[in-house]
Parts: structure tokens; sequence; C-alpha cells
């Protein structure tokens, strides 16, 4: 077999991409699609439609129900979630900040407690305690 016939045959790469993406369509594609699908008259048109796009009958229904609904702006919203904020996610980083801060105030007052508790325990102690160094008589000088 040559080099030819073998690139000839070759199989696709079976390999699946890393991540899978869904598919977005835009409005003007959703409108145009259902006008397209709805002028189709002849037998298999409509399924041929489909086939040529890679779409499901679910996905014009839902465009049908979008549009019939008058919401043509929501034929371009794509699903899933919103975008998150900027006010929202700075909102979290300041909330994330103040719990730091707060576990922070927590720790050094605790701090200032055992300190405080423990010069009140070494104050007690040096007054119970007696003199190491008694007060010696003073000699007179020669």
């Amino acid at each position: 077999m040559s080099e030819d016939e073998a690139q000839q045959g070759r199989r696709p790469d079976p390999e699946v991409p890393a991540k899978a993406r869904r598919r977005q369509f835009s409005s003007a594609y959703k409108m145009r699609i259902l006008n397209e699908y709805e002028a189709a008259t002849a037998p298999g048109a409509k399924g041929a439609i489909l086939r040529r796009e890679g779409l499901y009958s679910a996905h014009l229904v839902e465009w049908r129900k979008l549009r019939d609904a008058g919401a043509s702006a929501g034929l371009s919203k794509p699903k899933g979630r919103p975008p998150a904020d900027e006010r929202d996610k700075e909102l979290e980083k300041l909330r994330a900040e103040k719990l730091k801060l707060e576990k922070e105030l927590a720790k050094a007052q605790f701090v200032i407690d055992v300190q405080g508790k423990l010069a009140a325990l070494l104050e007690k102690l040096s007054e119970s305690a007696p003199d190491e160094n008694p007060a010696s008589p003073k000699k007179p000088n020669g």
C-alpha cells in the first residue's frame, strides 16, 4: 500500500477535545432558521434543514416559544447563569476581608486578655513572695 492510499484511507483522530463547549447561536441565526424551517413545504425539507444545521427540533420549539412570547431579545440571550456583576464580586471580597479582620481582632483581644491576667498574677505573686535580698543594715565606715 502506497503512502497516498494510506493517507486517503486515514481515519479521523478519535481524540475528544479536552473541554467541550456549548454551541451558541445568534438571534439573527435563530430567526433565519425559524423562517426557513416554517417556509419549507416539500416533504423531508424540514428534516433536511435540521440535519444540515446540526440542530434538534427541540431547539426550534424553544426558539419559537421565545419569539411568540415577544422576547426576541431572549433569542440572543445565552442560557445558564448570568455573568457575575462587578459589585457582587467586590461585595464578596469585602465580606471575606471583614471576616478575616474579625478573626484577627478576636485573636488580639484574647492575647490582650491573657496578658492582663498574666500581669495581675505576676503582681500578686511578687507581693506575696518574701524578699530574696533583704535590706542589709548599713555598716558605718571606719
